[in-house]
């Protein structure tokens, strides 16, 4: 098959396009073979050798395509390996391209328990934008941050994939949504997707900006924080509300006034991809709401895929990258 392969750690430029073993069937498993996959920023971190993970490798977690047993039209869950506790996953939880052979290809194999079927109405490239943060966002909004109609959430870094998605699916239930961004453009693209507004993050006193912009002005239900600003995030928060924090863009080692923070009843809550339940229940979200499928920012080949790295990596773009598999 031909693959997208990294031999060496590093750069964009280090994805090369070319001829690679298909992978060998083994029961409990199924080929799919992939019509389109999506970039994330995982890709860059496993790509840089931050998972270390072996070489030459095929990265990529998102991905869709048809079984090539059945013809099934199926989305590739990325979660592997999660385990039967829903709290938490299992220590042999692995991300679909970590150490496993990903979707820069065209065929991939994966757990049989990891193949669910594509929903109706999506393209090819709005099925492969959706898996890794269409259920990192559902978990963290929903299963973690137990979102509700009438709630109000705030967003930070609109215009990345997780956040747009976070956008979308929170307004979609029925939530007040309001966005951070260092553009306002992107905040202009995230009102149209539903979010109610936005403010700077480059402004000194954005979390006072953004806690006006809340139903009162007395601050947000939950705030979902992917940046590491934790101090900035709680003040942007009502008492008694939530922060979840899903990644640390900005800073991996945030600091907390623990005196406000306990006295301000918050609760601070954890949250990374999500299990085999929380991809049903996504998909059942977008089964009985009218949400919009997943913003694509650009298409490229599967043979330029080191070009889209690039262009990622600018951190210009609004939603997601998509690689196509023709």
């Amino acid at each position: 098959m031909q693959a997208v392969v990294l031999r060496e750690f590093g750069s964009a430029r280090n994805l090369l396009y070319e001829e690679h073993p298909d992978p060998v069937t083994r029961p409990g498993w199924t080929t799919v073979r992939l019509r389109a996959s999506g970039l994330n920023w995982h890709d860059v971190l496993v790509r840089q050798g931050r998972y270390r993970s072996p070489l030459p490798h095929v990265i990529g977690a998102d991905g869709a395509g048809v079984c090539t047993d059945t013809g099934e039209e199926v989305l590739i869950l990325p979660s592997l390996w999660w385990g039967d506790d829903q709290s938490a996953p299992a220590p042999e939880w692995r991300i679909l391209g970590d150490r496993h052979a990903g979707t820069y290809a065209e065929l991939v194999q994966v757990p049989t328990e990891c193949v669910l079927p594509k929903p109706t109405g999506l393209s090819w490239t709005e099925a492969a934008a959706l898996p890794l943060v269409g259920l990192t966002t559902y978990r963290a909004l929903f299963t973690r941050g137990r979102l509700r109609a009438g709630e109000s959430v705030l967003v930070l870094g609109a215009g990345g994939g997780v956040a747009t998605m976070a956008v979308t699916l929170a307004a979609g239930i029925g939530a007040r949504v309001v966005v951070t961004s260092s553009s306002m453009d992107k905040i202009a693209q995230a009102q149209c997707r539903g979010a109610a507004g936005g403010v700077l993050y480059t402004d000194a006193d954005w979390a006072e900006s953004a806690r006006e912009l809340s139903v009162g002005g007395r601050g947000f239900d939950l705030v979902l924080d992917s940046a590491g600003c934790w101090s900035d995030s709680v003040r942007a928060l009502r008492p008694g509300g939530r922060l979840v924090v899903l990644g640390a863009s900005r800073d991996e080692h945030p600091l907390l006034d623990a005196r406000k923070f306990y006295f301000g009843q918050y609760d601070l809550l954890g949250s990374t991809m999500g299990s085999p339940r929380d991809f049903r229940g996504l998909l059942s979200l977008l089964h009985s709401h009218s949400i919009p499928p997943p913003a694509i920012d650009r298409v490229f080949p599967l043979d330029q895929a080191a070009a889209a790295h690039e262009y990622m990596e600018q951190g210009s773009g609004f939603g997601k990258l998509v690689l196509t598999h023709a």
